[in-house]
């Protein structure tokens, strides 16, 4: 439990970081932290306004078991599938923490108070079977603050479109690049002129787009190192910061364009950047490093829990560490191509790895689900 001394402590940097526009989500839940009352806590005390969640964390949340052992057995009992089991137990925590987070969502007017839910990473390059599946757990979970995770594949670009202009809100995932993230803004202003065409009330509906960071650097820092010239190692923990601060320029230019000015007269939200993967992967970063160096206005940062505790602890947030600090972010990435290390081909890689790691964690989940079931006398 956080006790008063804490959560006054915490105030200090996570409200200066909200204050600057930057929405603090959590990317992290578990039955027992809705159940503990913990969420709740969490945007009590520590401005906690969103949740996301994806096939890594429900794996490490349903595969300890703790909180789940009551469902998993009406759900033996019932014969399930072992694919239904893990899709009644993920929708039915997203669905609690819709409900703790529900009056965050209508004082933003539905800007937040968001729990993302992803698609089964199994279907990232089937494009029919994603828009299916969106529009199955939306209608499971039944909450108004659900957001649909759809990755950011080529075959995901436009079921992004199609469930945008069905008017579900969407997070859209494992952004790596900045073609492909504008690519992603494309595809949301495209849905959003579907919906507009088809009467649906634009307001209704938002997205973030869930850029990450911290793989980039673990990545070219890896070819930089392998370099091991000082030019390369000056390198190092530039990269990611760079990438991410053209994102947020690509988004200010986008949402500045006639096509935008359109939509927005039609009360449309803008598809909010969000720094996903940010906690630090390497031991000699600042831990808060991409909490502070990514304040921006307008921008959603969503934090595993030791990273939020890091940023309360000891955070300095000091104004906006991303306007205007576009030309030396080209500079540094221009610096890397030089060195031979490929842009195109690290962020190729990472989309890869990273739909790839969601689809394990699936399976591991499937398969300690099954183990479960078959426990109690059925078979999966």
């Amino acid at each position: 439990m956080i006790t008063v001394t804490e959560a006054t402590a915490s105030a200090g940097a996570l409200k200066r970081l909200s204050d600057e526009g930057v929405s603090i989500w959590l990317d992290d839940l578990s039955r027992r932290r809705i159940e503990s009352g913990n969420l709740a806590e969490l945007v009590d005390t520590r401005h906690v306004v969103g949740v996301t969640t994806n096939p890594s964390i429900f794996q490490a949340a349903i595969g300890s078991g703790e909180g789940y052992e009551e469902q998993l057995a009406d759900l033996a009992v019932r014969g399930v599938t072992v694919d239904e089991a893990v899709r009644m137990m993920t929708t039915a925590d997203v669905r609690a923490a819709a409900d703790v987070l529900r009056p965050v969502y209508e004082a933003t007017g539905g800007r937040d108070g968001r729990v993302s839910i992803e698609v089964d990473p199994r279907l990232a390059h089937d494009t029919a079977a994603t828009v299916a599946e969106a529009k199955q757990l939306a209608w499971l979970v039944d909450r108004p603050n659900v957001m649909i995770k759809i990755p950011a594949t080529r075959a995901g670009l436009p079921a992004i479109t199609e469930v945008i202009g069905a008017g579900i809100s969407v997070n859209v995932t494992l952004i790596f690049s900045l073609e492909r993230y504008r690519e992603v803004m494309d595809a949301y202003l495209a849905g959003l002129e579907t919906a507009q065409a088809a009467g649906l009330d634009l307001s209704a509906i938002h997205s973030v787009a869930s850029f990450f960071v911290s793989r980039v650097d673990t990545e070219i820092d890896k070819r930089l190192t392998l370099l091991g010239t000082d030019e390369a190692l000056a390198l190092k923990g530039k990269a990611a910061l760079a990438n991410a601060r053209l994102a947020y320029q690509a988004y200010e230019e986008l949402f500045a364009g006639e096509r935008w000015t359109a939509l927005a007269a039609a009360r449309a939200n803008r598809q909010r950047p969000l720094w996903a993967s940010t906690g630090v992967k390497d031991p000699a970063y600042k831990d808060t490093l991409y909490v502070e160096d990514l304040v921006a206005p307008g921008t959603v940062n969503t934090m595993p829990e030791a990273t939020l505790n890091a940023t309360a602890d000891h955070g300095a947030v000091a104004g906006d560490t991303v306007t205007g600090r576009y030309a030396q972010a080209r500079a540094d990435l221009a610096a890397v191509e030089r060195l031979g290390v490929s842009y195109d081909e690290v962020v190729r890689q990472l989309e890869e790895e990273g739909v790839a790691k969601f689809a394990v964690a699936w399976q591991d989940l499937l398969d300690a689900v099954t183990k479960s079931l078959n426990s109690k006398g059925v078979e999966a």
